[in-house]
């Protein structure tokens, strides 16, 4: 993980993007990165793995370089996150279920 991470700030910093990387461009570039992973179901169920998993792979490399612009370490706010839906969500009253947590 460290490698990948590693690799994209590198990246990065070879081209001097940092300077556009504010936190409110990089919020944008994920919500549109995440607008065209949804573009590939738009019109049916049937899609191309490759664009899903290329459109993917931007969502994800915009939220790490966030989260090094903002200096989050993205592994413990998804441990922290996980630990908040555990409460929310307890097996009893969320396995099979899809309701949100505040109407168990």
């Amino acid at each position: 993980m460290e490698d990948i991470i590693r690799r994209i700030i590198q990246f990065r910093n070879d081209r001097d993007w940092k300077k556009f990387h504010s936190p409110e461009n990089l919020a944008k570039s994920i919500s549109i990165e995440a607008a065209e992973l949804l573009e590939n179901f738009q019109w049916s169920n049937e899609y191309c793995l490759e664009n899903v998993a290329d459109e993917l792979a931007d969502v994800i490399i915009y939220s790490i370089l966030m989260a090094d612009a903002l200096n989050i370490d993205f592994i413990d706010a998804m441990s922290k996150k996980l630990e908040k839906n555990n409460e929310k969500y307890p097996i009893d009253k969320a396995k099979g279920n899809s309701k949100k947590y505040t109407e168990f």
